[in-house]
């Protein structure tokens, strides 16, 4: 009876093979948004065409090739530098863990698995035996999904089976065999070769042919398990450089190829940054592996700790023995693929062995997007945003900054300045922390201080108390306060004149926790929960690689015990929630650039705008970035509205959309924003083809 399965599976496969070469092969490879894909080969262009600079991409290519072999540079779409035979197959090693690892995406997507965090034993209950040594060590069933991709399960090294060095989480330690019970995990769920699988799923639907990439049979364990075919994870993968860069694009546009979503963007987001859970663990062997564990991620390693200097944090890559490498650089729009012998002549993990090749292909780049270096692909809903002239920007309350803001019940909006005086007549004190009311709507408002003994406080800088978000619920007002180790929830029941301080405080993260702000009085809101968002850091002053999320019911804001952090989004997009704040997960990534935000929903566009302050080395209350993302829930999937690296005025420290000053359609906005130390109120107009279809 299996036989036939497998003799129906291997027809079936046959079969998918020949439509999806038959249906995957347009003349033209552009897709929407003007993105070009390589169906069936990639368009060429010199290295000027896509504005980078040929000497530095030589430069690159000239050191790949101290190594022989071959390799390609894909920029905007188009390959700009390509060196060998891009059709000769070579051996990738352990670039075969950070390709196979694309099935785990496959798993989630699908609901054959439902979260990261689940028991490996629950899908291979012989999970870690053989040895036998390692059922009694009494450590199997503590071992997760999340272990084996992560290199934290404890398995040594070898890709057989092999002895468990440490309590799964505990510790980093390099190994094949981890990721081979992954395979198996995988290969039990679909019962199915994951060679079969990954050709019908992933590689055929991304231009790649059996002659491009195969896969071996498994080199250290028994070659079937169940009867269905045991690949591994670990090694085994050879294909050429065409194959390897197509798999780096795919990831660069966050699983997806042309219109069709082949694995979550969440799971891309989670593959290329290091996770909570593993970052600044020992490392076994570390004269080997050095600082593994602040920068490695689902079986990629990456740049997050800024190891390499000149390199964008965001850049992640493959890495296997002979330095096979498939490059994704998200915020320059690049992917580089290189195999061969050897560069690095120690065969350990010291980065700077393949920095010489990684760091000029980025330094290359001579010119960024319209959108600058941004962290998501452009809105598919919001074509541009027009900012009205610089002097048209209305200032008030001259020495005061912060300022979130809410939509109250009386129809006033409310916020809370610091370091200043608020709005005239000023305060005689300066205060860390102040509140006031904004009556009325551009051009024709005004700010009225509201004077609160229990609301108020002082103290400069990071000395003092300051409110961080600022939301009205139910006719209360809650004030999200930072500063405090690490920030806490205070709330006036009469409009800001008294408050009251909880009594617990957020002390793992949420350093600059906001609130997202809907109509008001919080009308229109999706459902009965309140959402904050922060960057993952215990400190106001620092920026995060990622942003965090919380919920809690609207009337349960003041009690810690309801709250629940987000964990990722399963396979259906639909977020996962955990109790447990050590489990929290990234609802936005730009590593060192997550800093101050204001988030609020625009009804008219349907879309939430999330408006971000880039972090960098200027005084950003006079120069500075601002970015503008938006999505279609709280949790994305996000896009870039807005991206500019040096705004044509200083950002200030944070900023937002208050929702009152809305224009019914949403297609007029005025953002609020502490430039030049200032209430400062400037008006968007947004535009774009779509918007029609999502009012």
């Amino acid at each position: 009876m299996f036989q036939e399965k497998k003799l129906a599976r291997q027809t079936a496969f046959t079969l998918v093979m020949i439509v999806t070469m038959l249906t995957h092969s347009p003349a033209v490879g552009q897709g929407n948004g003007g993105e070009i894909w390589p169906m069936p080969a990639w368009e060429q262009a010199s290295p000027e065409e896509v504005g980078m600079d040929a000497a530095l991409l030589g430069k690159a290519r000239d050191y790949a090739l101290t190594g022989g072999g071959s390799g390609c540079v894909i920029c905007q779409g188009r390959c700009a530098m390509q060196w060998g035979e891009q059709k000769r197959r070579y051996d990738l090693k352990s670039t075969t863990k950070a390709i196979g690892v694309t099935a785990v995406g496959l798993a989630l997507k699908d609901g054959k698995i439902k979260s990261m965090k689940e028991q490996a034993k629950k899908y291979h209950p012989m999970i870690g035996v053989p040895p036998e040594s390692n059922a009694k060590a009494g450590w199997l069933d503590k071992i997760t999904l999340f272990h084996l991709a992560t290199q934290t399960a404890g398995f040594d090294k070898n890709g057989g089976y092999t002895e468990l060095l440490f309590e799964p989480g505990t510790k980093w330690s390099y190994s094949d065999g981890g990721p081979n019970w992954l395979a198996e995990c995988i290969t039990l769920v679909y019962e199915q070769d994951l060679n079969e699988l990954m050709f019908e799923r992933v590689f055929g639907p991304i231009g790649i042919k059996p002659a491009d990439l195969t896969w071996r049979n498994n080199a250290y364990r028994p070659h079937e398990i169940n009867s269905i075919k045991r690949r591994e994870f670990g090694s085994g993968i050879s294909a050429n450089v065409d194959a390897m860069a197509r798999i780096g694009y795919l990831y660069l546009r966050r699983g997806r190829w042309q219109d069709k979503q082949i694995i979550p963007a969440s799971f891309v987001d989670a593959v290329r940054t290091v996770p909570q859970a593993v970052r600044g663990l020992p490392i076994v062997k570390r004269e080997t592996y050095f600082n593994a564990s602040e920068h490695y991620g689902l079986l990629w390693w990456n740049n997050a700790d800024g190891t390499m200097a000149k390199v964008p944090r965001d850049a992640y890559w493959s890495w296997g023995l002979y330095d096979s490498l498939i490059v994704v650089i998200p915020s320059l729009d690049i992917v580089a693929a290189r195999a061969g012998k050897s560069l690095n002549k120690a065969g350990n993990a010291d980065y700077k062995t393949i920095e010489p090749f990684i760091e000029p292909i980025a330094m290359s780049v001579k010119r960024k997007s319209s959108r600058g270096a941004a962290p998501y692909s452009a809105s598919p809903v919001i074509k541009e945003i027009e900012w009205a002239p610089a002097d048209t920007i209305i200032r008030k309350a001259k020495g005061s900054d912060n300022w979130p803001i809410t939509w109250a019940d009386d129809d006033n909006l409310y916020t809370a300045y610091g370091d200043g005086w608020g709005f005239e007549p000023k305060t005689e004190k300066k205060l860390s922390l102040g509140i006031a009311k904004i009556i009325g709507s551009p051009p024709d408002f005004r700010g009225v201080n509201i004077r609160t003994i229990s609301g108020e406080r002082v103290g400069q800088g990071a000395e003092g108390a300051k409110a961080s978000g600022i939301l009205c619920v139910d006719g209360v007002l809650y004030m999200l306060v930072r500063n405090v180790g690490n920030s806490q929830i205070v709330w006036s029941a009469d409009h800001g004149k008294t408050w009251k301080w909880c009594d617990w405080k957020f002390t793992i993260s949420f350093g600059y926790p906001t609130f997202l702000n809907f109509g008001k009085n919080y009308g229109g809101a999706r459902d009965e929960f309140v959402y904050i968002y922060s960057p993952d850091s215990d400190s106001a002053y620092k920026p995060a690689d990622r942003m965090v999320m919380a919920r809690v019911r609207k009337d349960k804001i003041n009690n810690r015990n309801d709250y629940e952090f987000f964990e990722w989004l399963d396979g259906a997009g639909e977020p996962i929630w955990t109790k447990d704040i050590n489990s929290r997960g990234a609802v936005f990534i730009n590593p060192r650039r997550c800093y101050r935000s204001g988030i609020s929903y625009n009804s008219g566009l349907k879309r939430y705008l999330w408006c971000q302050t880039i972090y960098g080395d200027y005084d950003m209350r006079f120069k500075g970035g601002l970015g503008i993302f938006d999505g279609p829930a709280p949790w994305g999937p996000w896009t870039t509205t807005y991206y500019a690296e040096n705004w044509d005025v200083g950002p200030g420290e944070t900023s937002c959309f208050p929702t009152k000053w809305m224009s019914s359609d949403g297609k007029t906005c005025y953002l609020v924003f502490s430039g030049d130390d200032c209430f400062s109120v400037r008006r968007a107009r947004i535009s774009g083809e779509r918007l029609g279809s999502h009012r």
